[in-house]
């Protein structure tokens, strides 16, 4: 069986202007953090599902950070995502300067992503609350805030914690 190969995404690379991507990005973007959550996520389940031989495709943690940042920012159409990498500096960033298509963010969600996706972002929910960027405790589903009751956040928290182990 052929092995995959994948797109590179240098995020180092240098453009016209500015001299680095990295000098526009602040400090405290939200973008750097997403950036080092894909790192630390288990995505072999997704790189499976990739074959060998043909070109190169983008490589599935540089699609991850797009789309979670995608979400995060409100951002759900494949239209929209497309076009955030083109002009948007944190999604230029995050992406190496690649800007994939939305056919190619559709088949990633839904292909790629079918199988893992509840596993992938189970991680990513517990890698923010390890981190303190996240807490379990307050739930915002439509903008308000609701404090949730001792009871449920350790029965939350079992859920999310056997979900990922399991």
């Amino acid at each position: 069986m052929a092995k995959p190969v994948f797109k590179s995404y240098p995020k180092g690379q240098t453009v016209l202007f500015p001299a680095s991507l990295d000098e526009k990005l602040p400090e405290d973007s939200p973008a750097r953090l997403i950036n080092h959550v894909p790192e630390s996520l288990d995505i072999s389940r997704v790189i499976d599902t990739y074959r060998g031989g043909g070109t190169s495709s983008y490589h599935p943690r540089m699609m991850l950070k797009v789309v979670i940042f995608g979400y995060l920012n409100n951002i759900y159409p494949c239209r929209k995502i497309e076009n955030a990498p083109t002009d948007r500096v944190s999604f230029m960033w995050l992406s190496g300067g690649r800007t994939p298509d939305h056919n190619t963010i559709n088949r990633f969600r839904s292909s790629r992503l079918k199988d893992s996706i509840h596993g992938i972002f189970t991680q990513v929910v517990r890698l923010l609350v390890e981190m303190g960027h996240s807490s379990l405790e307050t739930v915002y589903p439509d903008g308000t805030k609701y404090r949730i009751p001792r009871e449920s956040l350790h029965l939350c928290m079992a859920q999310v914690g056997g979900k990922t182990q399991g």
